[in-house]
């Protein structure tokens, strides 16, 4: 059996990252090297020293929303209760319903209505597990202006500090509205990297993935085949399919940025590692054992412990290298989590 505890690590809090590194490009970069199990400590900016003509790397655009609303309860006498409920938007199911996170979850039954502002109300329409409800929103004007207005950057818990501006939790080539939390990997580049790579003759696709329970959630389970994923929307459009197939077929390195992008890639490649256009959702699980199709290199964070992304990265390159990896990275004091530090797999 797979144990979820095999995938545990220490981590001092103090190594918990409360702000991004300014700029961007500075944060540090381990360089593992699967070939002969090399670290090699480095700046972010220079990862263009590992990056060669021809490579394609491949980003995430998804834009983070301001998911995390407060509302009050609407009474049976048309009062408003006491104290907040807290709503993270997690992926929309039609144009005003929307699956949810919410706390406390006890008192949001079904039929239970929510009052967020005079241009925003809701009601629970679904009941899912571990606090997880379906809810159907009425609102005054456009939907993403309202939540400009009133939401917040749903920044993850082990993150206390407030964020000073709000677009250092979105990448730079950021594009398209629906994630419930940034694809964290892409935070360290900026334009001026991403003109140099270019300049280097790597070429840059994009694919699709809005974040949501299914990256985030914790592995609860013993054993990791008893954890089940929460599906997640992608795209692949026809000239970025084309860019990649076009790669494989040539030999070239495909370099994910992130691990969400390695979930669209391998939820979409074929047993070549040639992809097509397509969309839908994907609730892949990548853990050991899993034979990769698509990604040659993988640019990533340090992960939470015993979490479904850590499991991935060990699935990549080997749990106890892992593991090794992790523990050098703490010992040299790397920033671990959404604003740390990155690693390139190689």
């Amino acid at each position: 059996m797979m144990k979820t505890s095999d995938f545990d690590y220490y981590l001092p809090k103090e190594l918990i990252a409360q702000t991004p590194a300014e700029p961007r490009d500075s944060s540090r970069l381990l360089v593992y090297d699967r070939a002969d199990g090399s670290i090699q400590h480095r700046i972010f900016r220079d990862i263009t020293d590992y990056l060669k003509e021809g490579d394609v790397l491949v980003v995430n655009n998804t834009k983070v929303i301001p998911a995390r609303i407060f509302a009050k309860r609407v009474l049976a006498d048309g009062s408003l209760g006491e104290g907040d409920c807290e709503v993270l938007l997690l992926k929309r199911l039609d144009y005003n319903t929307w699956e949810c996170i919410t706390r406390p979850a006890k008192k949001l039954r079904v039929g239970t209505k929510l009052y967020f502002s005079d241009k925003l109300s809701a009601e629970v329409v679904g009941y899912k597990d571990e606090g997880i409800r379906d809810m159907k929103f009425a609102f005054d004007g456009v939907f993403e202006d309202i939540l400009d207005e009133i939401g917040n950057m749903p920044l993850p818990p082990y993150i206390t500090q407030k964020l000073k501006d709000k677009n250092r939790y979105q990448t730079v080539y950021c594009k398209t509205d629906g994630s419930a939390a940034a694809p964290t990997a892409g935070l360290h580049f900026t334009p001026e990297l991403l003109d140099r790579i270019r300049a280097k003759g790597v070429q840059i696709a994009t694919v699709l993935l809005h974040v949501g329970l299914g990256t985030f959630r914790p592995v609860k389970e013993e054993n990791v085949l008893d954890h089940k994923m929460h599906s997640e929307y992608y795209r692949v459009d026809k000239e970025n399919a084309a860019i990649i197939t076009k790669a494989k077929k040539e030999g070239r390195r495909v370099i994910c940025v992130g691990t969400t992008s390695v979930r669209v890639l391998e939820s979409v490649a074929k047993e070549d590692g040639t992809v097509e256009a397509c969309s839908g959702d994907t609730d892949i699980f990548i853990y050991p054992g899993y034979k990769f199709k698509a990604v040659d290199a993988l640019i990533t964070n340090f992960h939470l412990p015993q979490s479904t992304l850590f499991m991935l990265v060990s699935a990549f390159m080997g749990r106890e290298n892992a593991l090794r990896m992790y523990e050098t990275a703490v010992g040299e004091g790397y920033r671990f989590f959404s604003f740390g530090d990155a690693t390139f797999i190689i």
